[in-house]
């Protein structure tokens, strides 16, 4: 037996001690766990007790938190809701991109930026993070909200069009030619992996011209048909077997697939992840999907901000702090300013607009990829990428702190929902059974009669295949897992009719 590297046991203590002690005592005291894992990343990385000296590698790692969690949203949108949201997809994200870029920019040009730099900047510090972002939707319930879904629309959005920003990268560098400084082949050999996972020993060639749109269509057509054809048997054949592992392997191995083909594109990992859940979405596996990706996904997002921790420079901060903090203030006032007026503008209550803003008004983690692709075309020096990082890294830390600014200043003043205009637009069913046997199914003939919806919940595969034949959607999954139970909204329901086989079970 080959004995494990002990720098990554090392590696994985100090994680695991540091997340034990600072998320904690970070959520006791009203701060969040983000806060916790940032906090913990500042006092183990370079500027602090130097513990990971490697911040960037830890970055590229953990970012397949975020493609997880988009692939958790993605399982719970049917593709009719993704059509739904289109209007707000492209206007609310449409619109918030390209004003926020355009202020950032011409904002930049005329305090004395270069144009080139000015433009990478602006398109940068236009995106917000989708791993604050969503994660703070998540803990608070906002999801299924007014301002939950608006957020939602405009993040999906910016990952769909960072895509377009790292093609536009080679042609800004065209028309605006700078000068790579002393620590430029390092950045380039770093660079060519940036935002693509790890793709680098994939084995068939990229491919280009023509073949490449090909190749797109040809990929999202395979993702579609696969989900629709070929998973549905695969997972069936599972359920039957009832071996646990195998479909928490299933699960992650379609992640992980879907990273692989949009890599090999050179398009965004956490947008493949994100139509994979969404060609999932009707499936009746989903919710055991989700109860199986989900620990993984949380223990990854927590790595992710703490790696945005260690990668706070604080040399950086410390050699102008002045010019840092006034970049995080006056570009967390610009998007928060815009963000609010275009969400008022699509009908959004004042408060609901409020609270979107606050959620997005930080840059997101996408601004560190562009900075890299930035940097190896010669378009951005070492100096200004460690300077718009900072400030990148403290909008991302500010954010939990202005939500709470929020709910203790603006939110006490809209004390209702229907004052607020931010109630919940929740389309779960309000009614949950566990087991589709002869009880359970009366009890859902009883519910059809009244035209009441309801979650259905069962372990046996053959006889979710068989129900299925009359057009009944039940879903797999152990109605014992409390976390699967959570997964299918029982938080949320109304009432839960168990209709189990066994004493132990119901008990």
């Amino acid at each position: 037996m080959v004995p494990m590297d002990p720098g990554i046991l090392l590696f994985a203590f100090i994680f695991l001690v540091t997340a034990s002690v600072f998320v904690p005592i970070a959520k006791l005291v009203g701060l969040g766990p983000i806060i916790g894992y940032i906090a913990a990343g500042i006092l183990i990385g370079p500027s602090g007790l130097k513990l990971i000296s490697e911040p960037d590698t830890v970055l590229h790692f953990s970012e397949f938190g975020v493609v997880m969690m988009l692939f958790l949203i993605g399982l719970e949108l049917r593709p009719s809701e993704l059509w739904r949201m289109r209007g707000k997809l492209l206007g609310l994200g449409g619109l918030q991109v390209a004003l926020t870029f355009v202020a950032i920019a011409y904002g930049l040009t005329l305090a004395g930026v270069d144009p080139g730099p000015a433009i990478i900047l602006g398109m940068a510090l236009s995106l917000s993070s989708t791993a604050v972002g969503l994660q703070i939707m998540q803990d608070r319930n906002l999801l299924q909200t007014n301002s939950g879904q608006s957020g939602f629309s405009i993040l999906l959005f910016q990952d769909v069009i960072v895509i377009a920003m790292i093609a536009a990268i080679p042609l800004v560098a065209v028309l605006y030619p700078g000068a790579l400084d002393a620590h430029a082949p390092a950045a380039i050999e770093h660079a060519g992996d940036a935002g693509h996972g790890t793709t680098s020993d994939f084995a068939l060639p990229r491919p280009s011209g023509a073949w490449y749109g090909v190749a797109v269509i040809g990929v999202f057509a395979l993702m579609i048909i696969s989900g629709r054809l070929l998973l549905k048997p695969l997972f069936r054949l599972i359920a039957r077997a009832r071996v646990r592992e195998t479909f928490t392997a299933v699960a992650l191995s379609l992640v992980v697939g879907t990273s692989l083909l949009m890599g090999w594109l050179g398009l965004s990992a956490a947008l493949g992840a994100f139509i994979g859940g969404v060609v999932l979405a009707d499936s009746e596996y989903r919710h055991q999907l989700e109860r199986d990706i989900e620990p993984f996904k949380a223990l990854l997002l927590g790595l992710f901000f703490m790696s945005v921790g260690m990668s706070i420079n604080l040399s950086v901060i410390a050699a102008d702090p002045v010019l840092i903090l006034a970049g995080v203030l006056a570009l967390m006032a610009v998007k928060f300013a815009i963000l609010f007026a275009i969400t008022r503008s699509f009908g959004l209550a004042t408060s609901a607009a409020l609270l979107t803003a606050v959620l997005l008004s930080q840059a997101g983690e996408f601004g560190f990829v562009l900075f890299q692709f930035a940097f190896a075309e010669g378009v951005l020096s070492s100096k200004i990428i460690s300077q718009a990082s900072a400030v990148i890294a403290f909008s991302m830390l500010l954010t939990p702190f202005l939500l709470i600014v929020y709910n203790s200043v603006i939110a006490p003043r809209f004390a209702s929902p229907k004052t607020q205009g931010d109630a919940p637009v929740d389309t779960r069913e309000r009614v949950l059974i566990l087991g589709f046997g002869r009880i359970g199914q009366v009890a859902y003939r009883l519910l059809q009669t009244q035209d009441i919806p309801a979650t259905l919940i069962d372990h046996d595969g053959d006889q979710i295949e068989f129900v299925r034949q009359y057009g009944h959607r039940v879903y797999y999954g152990d109605a014992t897992d409390v976390d699967l139970l959570r997964q299918a909204g029982a938080e949320h329901a109304h009432v839960i009719i168990i209709a189990l086989d066994t004493s132990d079970q119901i008990l």
